[in-house]
């Protein structure tokens, strides 16, 4: 069984289907849990929209970046830091497997005329250090959110043509408070009747943190920042050179 973390629930379905996978999956780094086969959401801990709102104003008033994750899109302002990642993604893909970007002129605005839409995080983004802890410390004085501790710069290559540019920033996500890939994990470990001892995961950053440590065995890929992998079991090789396929051959498939 795979189960598949993060982004909008569209998103990694697509990506499950095609990988023959039709069971569970886990999306927003723990806020849901969608069952496959049935079509539906069957754990949740979503932001409600006055929580987003409220960070949102926050991000707006200090003129920092931030993008707004619901179940099937990313709102954003412009193609910028980790939305820049996604987009230059979905030029190799289909549009059917696409991650679905939503520039808007006005996050605020477009979020208020919303309804019935389930939230799943929101991150924020910014090359300036002293800015981007700012911010971070006024949201962390608010109730009822869970604010990802990310102490080091996001690192990613992204083609521009022949050349590879290196976009760095830093990086955290806010999500409801007590929601993580572990907590998620917990729910189905409990539904399936079976053993943490038993699930293997496989991670690359921050926010694999916790499933890292409590899976019965943690891998941690080789591009992984030097700081995520002390937490695991194992290290395979990066993602350009199969890290996943090695540790799904070796270690899930070996019988």
């Amino acid at each position: 069984m795979f189960l598949h973390l993060g982004r909008t629930i569209d998103s990694i379905e697509n990506i499950a289907l095609e990988l023959g996978t039709d069971k569970y999956l886990i999306s927003g780094n723990g806020a849901a849990v969608y069952d496959i086969q049935n079509k539906k959401i069957i754990y949740s801990k979503f932001l409600s929209k006055e929580q987003v709102l409220k960070i949102a104003n926050i991000c707006e008033e200090n003129s920092i970046h931030y993008n707004v994750y619901t179940e099937r899109e990313i709102i954003a302002k412009n193609l910028s830091y980790n939305v820049l990642y996604y987009y230059k993604e979905n030029l190799k893909k289909p549009e059917n497997k696409r991650t679905y970007i939503n520039i808007v002129p006005n996050i605020i605005e477009y979020i208020q005329n919303l309804k019935d839409e389930n939230f799943l995080k929101i991150t924020i983004c910014d090359e300036d250090i002293k800015i981007f802890n700012s911010i971070i410390k006024k949201i962390k004085l608010l109730d009822k959110f869970d604010v990802l501790d990310v102490e080091y710069m996001s690192r990613k290559k992204i083609k521009c043509g022949t050349e590879e540019i290196l976009v760095e920033y830093y990086y955290t996500e806010i999500t409801n408070e007590n929601v993580n890939k572990w907590v998620a994990i917990e729910y189905l470990i409990d539904k399936l009747n079976i053993k943490s001892e038993e699930v293997i995961a496989i991670g690359d950053n921050f926010n694999d943190r916790e499933m890292i440590e409590n899976s019965g065995m943690g891998i941690v890929m080789g591009n992984s920042n030097p700081f995520m992998k002390i937490f695991g079991d194992l290290i395979v090789t990066d993602n350009n050179s199969e890290g996943v396929c090695q540790a799904i051959e070796k270690y899930i498939l070996k019988e």
